[in-house]
This record gives C-alpha cells, sequence and structure tokens, in this order.
C-alpha cells in the first residue's frame, strides 16, 4: 500500500463505502480507513433500505459494503485515524503510518458521546476542551489532564507535553491501550471536575486530587467533528456544516453520512456519500488540469 492518494476516506460505512465507490469510479486514486465500529453494526434489523432482504441486519450489510470495496480493488486500511493536518494537502495519520491525499471526505458517523462525570459540560469553554491544536497554546507552561485512554487520547497527550508544564492521562477506571513517555498516567475513577469560574482541580472517587488548568477530552477514538475543529472547519453542535456538494468550508474536504445534519439513515449516508465521492474526484481533476 502506498502513501500518496488523490482521496482518502475516513469511514467504513454506508457513506464512506458508497463515497469510494464513486471517486473510484470517476478514476480517483483511493484509500478508504476505518474501523468495523459503524452505528450500522449495532442494527438488529433493517428493512427500509431499498434492496435489502427483510431480516437484514446491520452487520450483514456493513459486511455487503466491505465485500464491494475489495471486489471494485479500491485500497481499504482497517486501523484508527488519530489526526488530519492540512496544508495543500491533506496529511492523514493513523496508528502506525501516514497518507497524503489531495482530498478527504469525513464519514466517520456521530461524535462519541462525552462521559458522564460531574463537571464536564459546566466547564465546557471555561477549562474542558475537545482539541488540543486548537486551544493547546492557552495552556502553555501550565498543568493539564488528556481524559481518554486509547490512541487518540496519546495523541493528544504528545501534542500537550510541547506545550504544558505537566500532562496527565486519566482513563477514568479503564485500561490504558498506548503509553508515552513524558505524561503521567491515572486510572482511578473521576468523581468530579471543579473550579471557580474555569477548570482547577479533578476529584476522584477515592478521595485523591489534582490540580489542573485544563481537561482535554479524548476518550475512545476520535470523530469526525474532532477532526472537523483540529482543521478549522464550520461545526453546528455535533454535526460539520456542509453545503449542497457535501462540502465543507476548507477546500477539498467533504462529509458525509451521519456526521453531517439530518436523518440517521442508510439512504442519506448512502446519497451524501455518492455526491461527497463525485464532488471529491472534481476536486482532485480539476486540481491536475491546473497543472
Amino acid at each position: 500500500m502506498k502513501n500518496i492518494y488523490d482521496v482518502i476516506i475516513i469511514g467504513l460505512g454506508p457513506a464512506g463505502v458508497s463515497s469510494a465507490l464513486y471517486t473510484h469510479r470517476a478514476g480517483a486514486d483511493t484509500l478508504v480507513i476505518g474501523q468495523d465500529i459503524s452505528a450500522l453494526m449495532k442494527s438488529d434489523k433493517i428493512d427500509n433500505y431499498y434492496g435489502v432482504q427483510k431480516g437484514t441486519t446491520g452487520e450483514e450489510l456493513f459486511n455487503m459494503g466491505i465485500s464491494q470495496l475489495k471486489q471494485s480493488n479500491i485500497d481499504t486500511l482497517f486501523a484508527q485515524v488519530t489526526g488530519i493536518e492540512w496544508d495543500s494537502n491533506f496529511h492523514v495519520k493513523t496508528s502506525s503510518d501516514s497518507f497524503v491525499a489531495k482530498s478527504v471526505i469525513l464519514a466517520t458517523g456521530t461524535s462519541r458521546k462525552t462521559p458522564a462525570i460531574k463537571g464536564l459540560k459546566d466547564f465546557e469553554g471555561r477549562g474542558v476542551s475537545y482539541c488540543a491544536v486548537c486551544d493547546g497554546f492557552f495552556y502553555r507552561g501550565k498543568v493539564v489532564a488528556v481524559l481518554g485512554e486509547g490512541e487518540y487520547a496519546a495523541e493528544e497527550a504528545s501534542y500537550l507535553k510541547n506545550l504544558a508544564e505537566k500532562v496527565y492521562v486519566l482513563s477514568n477506571g479503564k485500561s490504558f491501550e498506548k503509553q508515552i513517555d513524558g505524561v503521567e498516567y491515572i486510572n482511578n475513577r473521576i468523581d468530579e471536575i471543579k473550579g471557580d469560574n474555569t477548570v482547577s482541580q479533578v476529584v476522584f472517587q477515592d478521595g485523591e486530587t489534582i490540580d489542573v488548568s485544563g481537561v482535554f477530552v479524548a476518550v475512545g477514538v476520535a470523530g469526525a467533528t474532532d477532526f472537523a475543529r483540529k482543521l478549522g472547519v464550520a461545526v453546528d453542535g455535533n454535526a460539520i456544516a456542509v453545503d449542497e456538494h457535501c462540502a465543507t468550508n476548507i477546500p477539498g474536504l467533504y462529509a458525509a453520512g451521519d456526521n453531517t445534519k439530518g436523518m440517521y439513515q442508510v439512504a442519506k449516508a448512502v446519497y451524501q456519500g455518492a455526491v461527497a465521492g463525485g464532488e471529491s474526484a472534481k476536486y482532485v481533476r480539476k486540481l491536475k488540469e491546473r497543472k
């Protein structure tokens, strides 16, 4: 598998597969990256989508999509995307490799739920952040914590340790999937995030405390809106803002499926995937024509 593509699609669900089929048929060199954690996998039975047999499960439909990618010889990588950067190209980083593309389609579904920790929602924008790249600058020389246990949390901690005086990673009772040098790991369950006007302390259920100026939420895997915020993409709540072409405000960046406004339905995801795929391929073609 090479490292440079015309289009990289992030997400293996209906929106991602639909996008890939359209970019591929349009002649764009395509890579699809994702994990088998699509919301589709949680659907017991699907009988309101064109062509499916009564009693088809979400897992069966998901696997049909993966088979389509293989049959079309579209490069597919089962991996977790941990970061995206943009200059004149998009740089997509996974837990084990990095790739470059002229265009990216975000098709990762809805963002994960915020952990039910007292004080977390109350201090959003006042010490609780969801983007180290966006807000890390404001915590230079301060003590901060990253809430999470996996690759995504490690990525955020790696960025912050070059800015902050000290970085804690808090798993809230879970096992750490990855640890990096230069940060302190605590797996105690969290009782509350406290402060006056801004965050000042994390209180654990065993009574222990740590003093911090900020808490960065990086639980589970990065979702589409996490990537969007880091890139400066306009968002509307937990949804990525797109136009009728599924384009964001970043040239070459598109979004499709549950991470945009509207119904959480396979039909909508497939439609937007087709639109985003066609527009992404058109964008790449225009770039090549200018050279």
